[in-house]
């Protein structure tokens, strides 16, 4: 699954009418609701603020809104977008300046369909993993090849602590921590110390941030 980090916005033009794509991430309702507030009063002149988010820990909210568009043509369309990218906890809310001239309906869907694609390319997407947290002890004569074989493993060093022996903690994807394990054993003959220590989500942003989230249940 994915989430929205840090929204942004994005525009497109079609025919005159200008639609304009704020996206938010939000954890609730209320949330959403505060900020399809602040975009209805900050576009206040615009003739539509038309939104879809959806968010609960299995996206079971999911509410849109057509703001006085044809029934389907916006709010809808706008959801299916995010649902189709498996984007969680997501609000986009377009505004509308008409432009004189009317799209119809299939225009219409296109263009809150476009505009909301903007929006999520302009935001940072995050891609969400099941992760696990690794305790390592090792002497430092192994240290050095122990930094390789995380980095072959794509794991990320946490914290490193240095006393008689270093300590560290390690992050990688769950489903590789059996291989992972394995090649520790496997590099060091049992005397390189590695345990399992705690299951948590993580995800990696645009500027490959990795950012810890809640602890897994």
């Amino acid at each position: 699954m994915k989430i929205i980090y840090k929204g942004g916005m994005g525009e497109i033009v079609e025919k005159k009418s200008r639609f304009i794509a704020n996206v938010f991430p939000v954890m609730n309702e209320e949330e959403a609701g505060r900020c399809i507030y602040n975009m209805k009063k900050q576009y206040y002149d615009a003739r539509h603020n038309c939104f879809a988010y959806v968010c609960g820990e299995d996206n079971e909210i999911q509410k849109f809104s057509d703001d006085g568009e044809p029934s389907g043509t916006a709010g809808k369309p706008m959801l299916d977008i995010i649902t189709a990218l498996n984007i969680r906890n997501c609000l986009i809310v377009v505004t509308r300046y008409f432009g004189g001239t009317l799209l119809g309906t299939g225009g219409l869907i296109r263009a809150y369909q476009a505009a909301a694609k903007a929006g999520i390319e302009h935001s940072d997407v995050a891609e969400v993993y099941e992760g696990i947290i690794v305790s390592i002890t090792a002497d430092y004569n192994n240290v050095g090849k122990l930094q390789y074989i995380c980095s072959d493993a794509g794991a990320e060093i946490l914290m490193s602590e240095y006393g008689e022996n270093v300590h560290m903690e390690v992050l990688m994807e769950k489903d590789k921590y059996i291989q992972f394990s394995q090649k520790v054993t496997d590099a060091f003959s049992g005397i390189v110390n590695v345990s399992d220590t705690q299951r948590r989500n993580f995800c990696k942003t645009k500027e490959n941030k990795t950012i810890l989230m809640k602890k897994c249940e």
